[in-house]
């Protein structure tokens, strides 16, 4: 991938994207997890106030994600990318020192603006623009390095715990993230930028009906996911599996997403956008419900677990080509996070969602049922979220003729 002779595409900019998602993935979002019990234990805040800060940071991340989009399309993603890379630095500077929730709060709504200049989006932009038309193998490459990032940082965060107190953890991670990040993101990305084309070439996409329903799919399809994810463990232990057994079905199901990203590409192939997002989502709604009625035994537990990861694991790719699939690379960045930013705010809310409807309907078993209904719903209304000729609205966003 790095060796092509298409001199378009600068060859140090995938390994160095590999790199730095590895690194802001596993520091800024996933060290979290791992911190968040001790930061509760030192300071007396309420888990759920910490959950909420972090969220906060997931929702601004969906929300700056449009604007950051623009700038993208505009001027490339070497300024944006280190900025981002600055400002997470600074972020967990913030959270390490904060003496209360409200400086917490306000750590964690600068970490947003990070995520959504560092995280997938502006990456996925910038090899969309630089490796089209053969960029599903560029993201699959990100994605997989993406993947390890809780491989790589959630047992280096654990060490630091095991010698030293949250905040100081936050602030070696903080150092860590700026020495990889922010000189990969500054001398990787100054390969030349195409021109954006007149912005008004892309208002008819944003006002059409198959762009909203997308949207809408996204949405709800992620909805689906995520509370899904969140809700397994607290779904097995209410089946009186052990924490154990609990924990090795979750991971597991993460060991799935690897497999899915790398069986996106083939099913890319074979096709078409509204059949590939159909069948998905299908799959999605059916593995949840699978998972519903399934009480055991553990191995056929683990089986679900897998394939619901798999599945999980495609919805990725999914959503970075769903742009290109339909109307071209012109407007990737603007598109695509205005596209993903209801998702993300979905993702951000679903945990709190589920775990307060498994109470008032009787059990997470059931909360699995209606989350697989929802899923099987969203896939009824795919066919609607293409525009009727991709071609020629990928040649009317370009402003050619022919």
């Amino acid at each position: 991938m790095t060796g092509t002779k298409d001199r378009s595409r600068p060859r140090v900019v995938l390994p160095a994207l590999c790199v730095t998602q590895i690194t802001s993935w596993g520091i800024v979002y996933y060290a979290f997890f791992v911190l968040n019990p001790e930061i509760t234990a030192w300071t007396g805040w309420s888990t759920g106030a910490t959950t909420a800060a972090f969220s906060l940071g997931l929702i601004v991340s969906g929300l700056a994600g449009i604007p950051v989009g623009r700038i993208l399309d505009h001027r490339g993603p070497r300024a944006v990318m280190t900025l981002g890379s600055v400002l997470g630095a600074l972020s967990l500077v913030v959270i390490a020192a904060s003496p209360n929730l409200t400086v917490f709060f306000a750590g964690w709504a600068l970490a947003g603006l990070s995520m959504a200049a560092t995280f997938y989006q502006p990456a996925f932009a910038a090899l969309t623009r630089w490796w089209a038309p053969d960029h599903i193998r560029a993201l699959t490459i990100v994605t997989l390095a993406g993947g390890l990032a809780s491989t790589v940082f959630a047992p280096l965060t654990a060490v630091l715990t095991e010698h030293l107190i949250w905040r100081q953890s936050y602030l070696i991670l903080a150092a860590v993230l700026a020495a990889i990040t922010i000189p990969a993101h500054a001398l990787a990305l100054r390969a030349p930028w195409p021109p954006a084309p007149p912005a008004p070439e892309h208002a008819a996409v944003i006002r059409s009906r198959p762009f909203w329903i997308l949207a809408a799919v996204f949405t709800l399809s992620a909805f689906a996911l995520y509370a899904g994810v969140v809700a397994l463990v607290p779904l097995l232990l209410e089946r009186g599996y052990t924490t154990s057994q609990a924990a090795w079905a979750l991971g597991l199901g993460g060991a799935g997403q690897t497999l899915g990203r790398m069986l996106y590409a083939p099913l890319a192939h074979r096709t078409g956008p509204a059949t590939r997002t159909a069948v998905l989502i299908l799959l999605s709604g059916l593995t949840t419900a699978a998972l519903a009625l399934t009480p055991g035994p553990y191995a056929l537990i683990l089986t679900l677990s897998v394939l619901a990861g798999t599945v999980r694991g495609n919805f990725t790719l999914l959503q970075a080509t769903a742009v290109t699939d339909r109307w071209g690379t012109t407007h990737y960045g603007r598109l695509s996070g205005l596209l993903s930013a209801p998702a993300m705010t979905a993702s951000a809310l679903a945990p709190f969602a589920g775990a307060a409807l498994a109470a008032p309907l009787g059990g997470y078993h059931h909360l699995f049922g209606i989350l697989a209904a929802v899923s099987l719903l969203v896939a009824v209304g795919v066919p609607w979220a293409s525009p009727s000729n991709p071609k020629a609205a990928v040649r009317q966003l370009h402003g050619s003729g022919t």
